[in-house]
C-alpha cells in the first residue's frame, strides 16, 4: 500500500516539477538551473517504478536510495532557483513541503526493506 501512495506522490511531484520548469523557461529564459531542478525532481517517480520490479530486494533498496537521493537533491535545486528569484516563495514552500513528504515515505520503505532482509 505504501509503495502505491508513494508512486502516486512521486508522480504528481514530477508534474509539479515540469510546470514550473516551464514556467522558469518561459519567463527567465534559464536553462541549466532548471535542468538540474527538472532532472532531479523527476527522478524520484521513475526511480519508485522501477524499483516496484527490482531484481531482488537488495536491487529495490538501492533504487530507492538512489530516489531519495534524488529527492534530496531536488530540494537543493529548489531552494537555490527560489534564493536566486527563479521561482517565488510560496510555489518553493510547495514544492519544499510535498518534497519533504517524499523524503519521509522513501526513508521509511528503505529502512522497512532493509529489516526484511534479516
Amino acid at each position: 500500500m505504501k509503495e502505491s501512495i508513494l508512486k502516486q506522490k512521486t508522480y504528481a511531484f514530477a508534474l509539479k516539477v515540469i510546470k514550473v520548469y516551464k514556467q522558469i523557461i518561459a519567463e527567465h529564459k534559464e536553462y541549466v538551473l532548471s535542468k538540474q531542478f527538472l532532472k532531479s525532481g523527476t527522478a524520484p517517480g521513475a526511480l519508485v517504478r522501477e524499483a516496484e520490479y527490482g531484481q531482488s530486494k537488495p536491487d529495490f533498496i538501492s533504487k530507492m536510495s538512489i530516489a531519495l537521493k534524488e529527492a534530496n537533491e531536488c530540494d537543493y535545486w529548489t531552494c537555490l532557483l527560489r534564493d536566486s528569484d527563479f521561482i517565488t516563495q510560496v510555489t518553493a514552500l510547495d514544492l519544499l513541503t510535498d518534497n519533504v513528504e517524499i523524503i519521509k515515505m522513501l526513508t521509511a520503505s528503505i529502512n522497512t526493506a532493509k529489516n526484511n532482509l534479516h
